[in-house]
This record gives C-alpha cells, sequence and structure tokens, in this order.
C-alpha cells in the first residue's frame, strides 16, 4: 500500500464545463495558500463523531452553499437543505 501524506480535498465547480473537479493537495503546499482565508469549522464532537449519511450530507450541502456565494450560478441546479434529515416523520 502507498504512503501518502495527510491530504486536503479541493472542491472546484468549473461553470465553463458545468462540473466539479475534486483535487487531493498536500496540507503541507496548501497551507500558505490558504492562511488568512475564510475557516469554517466542522465539530465532530457536535455530531457524535458519526461520519454517516447524515454529516455527510451536511457537509456537502455547506460546500455546496458555499461554492454558491462566489458563483450564483450553479443555485438553479442546487434542491439541498442544510438541516438534517427527519427519520421519524418517514415511519
Amino acid at each position: 500500500m502507498a504512503n501518502h501524506p495527510p491530504y486536503s480535498v479541493v472542491l472546484t465547480y468549473i461553470e465553463e464545463r458545468q462540473e466539479f473537479a475534486l483535487q487531493a493537495v498536500d496540507r503541507a503546499r496548501l497551507a500558505p495558500v490558504v492562511a488568512g482565508t475564510l475557516e469554517i469549522p466542522v465539530l465532530l464532537d457536535e455530531h457524535d463523531f458519526k461520519l454517516d449519511d447524515a454529516f455527510v450530507r451536511r457537509l456537502g450541502a455547506a460546500m455546496l452553499s458555499l461554492i454558491a456565494l462566489g458563483q450564483p450560478d450553479i443555485k438553479q441546479h442546487m434542491s439541498v437543505t442544510q438541516d438534517p434529515i427527519d427519520r421519524s416523520s418517514e415511519q
């Protein structure tokens, strides 16, 4: 198995191609670029350290919403909410 350094994941929406690009970037190389930029902490203890479907859905919604602040044209394709899905109403 290959030995990888810790990565950061960069998600970019490329409007011209109407696609997302995911890039794994060595955190040490990325650190000077992101220094002083907006940082939104996602605290795992607030989610009981469960990286489950609900967590991933909310994280993805937050990421897309943040991208939409700078590229509002993507909003026309979005139909997500930040709130957790109420599973009790489905039963």
